[in-house]
């Protein structure tokens, strides 16, 4: 909003100093010299002192206000270049206007009356546009946010349904959202089914089909069928608000290459100054005119303008950020788009990341004669009946669908790295745990049995009662659609691949053999992929860890880069320096596109905007003037308003 009003300000500000230049334009001189269109009535220069004036009031009060600000907080800039040149102009062409007008002495002395007013329009009409361009960066983010209906159909105490404003929805509200309506808050579908498109929020292409206990994400388009769903949260928790602050974060964040504009900018305006102190004394050296002088210094002053190299960085990253969360890829950390481009080595999870992480039960088998299958598997439900782990699904789902209850246990614990414990009765310890835990613990079991279904890429766990075997589960779990294309992807880039997993060595080889991976770890405990990384830093590489932002966040903080995937709806973590939406690897790949092009866009604005001020600076100063190749004050402010167009385009031809 606070961006609008300014636009709107100074479109304002630019059409009616259009309208106060504009008899200045015709009733004055050009550099001394009439123009083809040129009036001239008694008194005339009266009227154009009184334009004159109101111009650089009201049409300059942008750059003078600015540039106090820049000098209040010790770093003068852009604005104070601007200020010092129009300001030089006016004050120079009262003293002109008492000298020819008041005091009649002669020799006549020339004004810049012309001069000062194209330089304070066209310079309005260049902030105008910058504005414009700035503001169109931060659309396609801003348009997420008009992607939530005014109101929502809540349900009542007495099964009716009120339309409720959505600022006053609540959590655990129930909410019917009709065919072709759109979600009005992220939740949970507890009554129906169908499809929903959400491409408008997370970039996902294709409906997505819905059951009942999916999430759906506030602003996603409903299909043909109505939804019944219970909201999950609202406001600032909401799926789209987290999405706009981490976007904004990240646009305040500044990058290394930013910082060096930064900085060339700031010693721009102490250069230029230096070269338009030394154009004016040495023309005035060299021509015994002061108007000369005085023309040199003030274009060297204006062309200086470090305005598109202020502009350079900023509205690439702004574009960036925002095509980037349109694809649901959110980047956290700016400098992540730096270093994507030297990054060697992917590791990523198997589980979620190369495969689906929904693991459904192949086999289950009690090796005790006090409890069959269905006894072993309510055992292992009621273990896994409070964990979050992709494992844990495929048990209690198969528990489910089998109509089996898990048995009912105390003091549930986690053991990282090594599985889960619970107590029974308070004398009966069951354990749920990996084939390492049982080669470490010299724990027997059928390895025959074991090889055999690892080496069709299943996970195999191992119920112990009291530190005895009593039964196994093997799991299977569906490599990812465009798991294979992913990593035929990064062997194109160059880039190694590698998947760090859990699963013992069979399992892992199984899918390294299907995908074509280059390199593998398996069986490793949490701790074990921090260090990976860390020995692979050692020698050099740049690495990029992938996984659930959650189990590996050790890792993801390790990496040079962190990529959170299948983040869904929870995209607040802290671990990622880049947060996938979407389950799908392709769109690492597509992050590592958009941080070359974004880069590559930086770099083009980068050099264009110091090119142009190396050029410009000596042609403003005369330096080619024996060639008759001089620059004025107007055309050096066109061409800075130009400079900064150009940048201001060039960012937004940024794509994916």
């Amino acid at each position: 909003m606070a961006h609008m009003m300014h636009m709107n300000n100074l479109k304002q500000k630019f059409f009616i100093s259009l309208i106060l230049a504009i008899p200045i334009f015709l009733l004055s001189n050009m550099m001394g010299l009439q123009l083809p269109i040129h009036i001239q009535f008694t008194d005339s220069h009266w009227l154009v002192l009184l334009c004159s004036t109101a111009l650089f009031f009201y049409g300059g009060s942008p750059f003078l206000s600015g540039a106090k600000m820049e000098i209040q907080m010790h770093q003068p800039a852009m604005m104070s270049l601007i200020a010092l040149g129009i300001s030089t102009a006016y004050i120079y062409s009262l003293y002109a206007f008492v000298s020819n007008y008041i005091l009649h002495l002669q020799p006549h002395v020339m004004d810049f009356f012309w001069e000062l007013a194209s330089l304070i329009v066209i310079m309005l009409f260049g902030h105008w546009m910058e504005m414009k361009s700035v503001m169109q960066a931060g659309d396609a983010l801003e348009s997420m946010a008009k992607l939530l209906p005014s109101v929502a159909s809540v349900k009542q105490s007495d099964g009716s349904y009120l339309d409720t404003p959505i600022e006053q929805l609540k959590k655990d509200d129930i909410v019917l959202v009709k065919a072709g309506e759109r979600i009005p808050a992220d939740g949970v579908l507890i009554e129906g089914s169908g499809s929903v498109d959400e491409s408008l929020v997370t970039g996902e292409s294709r409906a997505i089909t819905k059951q009942v206990n999916d999430m759906l994400i506030g602003g996603s388009q409903n299909g043909n069928h109505s939804l019944l769903m219970r909201i999950h949260a609202t406001g600032d928790a909401s799926y789209i608000s987290q999405v706009m602050k981490l976007v904004s974060d990240a646009q305040k964040e500044k990058s290394k290459v930013e910082s060096i504009s930064d900085v060339v900018a700031k010693y721009l305006f102490y250069i230029a100054t230096g070269v338009g102190i030394a154009s004016f004394i040495i023309w005035l050296i060299l021509s015994k005119d002061v108007s000369t002088a005085l023309l040199r210094m003030v274009s060297v002053l204006v062309i200086a303008c470090p305005h598109a190299l202020g502009l350079a960085i900023p509205l690439v990253v702004a574009r960036s950020t925002s095509i980037g969360a349109k694809h649901g890829i959110l980047i956290r950390k700016r400098t992540a788009l730096e270093i994507a481009n030297k990054i060697t080595i992917v590791m990523s999870d198997k589980t979620g990341t190369l495969t689906e992480g929904k693991f459904e039960v192949k086999e289950i088998r009690s090796v005790s004669t006090k409890y069959d299958d269905n006894q072993i598997l309510a055992y292992m439900a009621g273990l896994e009946s409070e964990s979050s782990h992709p494992l844990a699904f495929g048990i209690l789902n198969d528990a489910k669908a089998k109509q089996i209850k898990p048995v009912s246990l105390s003091n549930i614990e986690t053991l990282p790295g090594i599985g889960l414990q619970g107590i029974q009765d308070q004398n009966i310890k069951l354990l749920l745990v990996s084939h390492s835990y049982m080669d470490t613990h010299q724990i027997n079991y059928d390895k025959t049995t074991f090889n055999m279904l690892s080496e069709k890429g299943y996970a195999i766990s191992y119920l112990l009662e009291n530190e005895q075997l009593i039964g196994y589960i093997a799991q299977g779990d569906e490599i990812k659609e465009d798991a294979k294309a992913f990593i035929q992807g990064l062997k194109e880039k160059g880039i190694t691949s590698m998947m760090l997993t859990g699963d013992n060595e069979k399992a892992a080889s199984k899918v390294q053999q299907l995908l074509h991976i280059d390199k593998v770890e398996s069986s490793l405990q949490p701790q074990d992929k921090e260090h990976i990384i860390q020995t692979y830093q050692a020698h050099g590489e740049k690495v990029m860890m992938v996984g659930d932002g959650i189990n590996d966040a050790p890792a993801l903080s390790r990496a040079n880069i962190g990529v959170a995937i299948g983040a869904g709806t929870d995209v607040a973590i802290d671990s990622a320096d880049v947060v996938l939406v979407k389950s799908n690897p392709l769109d690492i790949l597509n992050f590592f596109s958009l941080a070359k092009n974004t880069t590559r866009k930086m770099m083009q604005n980068l050099w264009w905007g110091a090119g142009y001020n190396i050029i410009a600076i000596p042609l403003a100063a005369g330096v080619l003037a024996p060639f008759g190749i001089i620059l004025s004050p107007a055309i050096g402010a066109i061409l800075m308003s130009a400079s900064t167009i150009i940048v201001a385009i060039n960012a937004m031809m940024l794509k994916l």
